[in-house]
């Protein structure tokens, strides 16, 4: 079963699984970072479409932050389980304040990535939420939560590699998944590349900047051409 080299040659393969794609205006590939944005950077620049940033930190429960009660996301969206939070019994105060520490680090996060770029449009798009494996889900799963407040016309998930029981729990959720891998045995995202170093903040900024650099490219291109 294929083993990918780094994040670069599964972004390219994956965008070979999503030609169906291309070329379109209603379509938006949406990297999550960290390790996400490398392998949404090839697809979106194989397949022709805009590519943003979507940024998710996970509402942990206080104490047992694994389990999550929620998820903030790009655009001022707040996602709760409720099931959790009733079952968990956790108080407005404890929600707030997990809430608020949560969102002081999207923000940084969004400021070192962003600048003063505007979020891309997602109302009445097809999304495409790309990050470099499912392994538990739950990353991807707050990202869809997140993602339909927008009101995206198909949510479209894009991995090289997942989980088989990620990929089930995931399915219902969305429109489509493309998985390039889907092993019976998983162990765990990072097994099935050959280079798997942790994406920094600035590789994420660099490509983020490469992608307004060809968007000013194509449209220049467009301008002088008459298109």
């Amino acid at each position: 079963m294929k083993r990918f080299q780094n994040r670069t040659e599964a972004g390219q393969f994956l965008a070979s699984l999503l030609t169906q794609y291309s070329d379109r205006a209603d379509v938006l590939v949406l990297g999550l970072p960290r390790g996400g944005v490398p392998i949404a950077f090839e697809i979106a620049a194989a397949l022709h479409v805009p590519l943003d940033i979507f940024l998710v930190r996970k509402l942990g429960v206080p104490g047992h932050e694994e389990l999550a009660m929620g998820a903030i996301a790009s655009g001022d969206v707040r996602v709760l389980n409720q099931d959790v939070v009733e079952m968990q019994q956790i108080s407005d105060t404890a929600l707030e304040q997990v809430t608020q520490r949560e969102q002081q680090e999207l923000q940084r996060r969004e400021h070192l990535y962003r600048g003063d770029r505007p979020i891309l449009p997602i109302t009445d798009r097809i999304v495409i939420l790309v990050d470099d494996g499912l392994a538990t889900g739950a990353t991807m799963r707050a990202a869809v939560m997140a993602v339909r407040q927008h009101q995206p016309q198909e949510v479209v998930v894009a991995v090289p590699v997942g989980a088989r029981q990620a990929y089930e729990q995931l399915s219902p959720q969305v429109e489509a998944i493309i998985c390039a891998v889907l092993p019976e045995r998983f162990n765990s995202v990072g097994a099935w590349y050959e280079a798997f170093p942790q994406t920094s903040d600035r590789e994420v900024c660099e490509l983020l900047q490469r992608t307004q650099e060809r968007t000013q490219d194509g449209a220049s291109l467009s301008s002088r051409l008459g298109v």
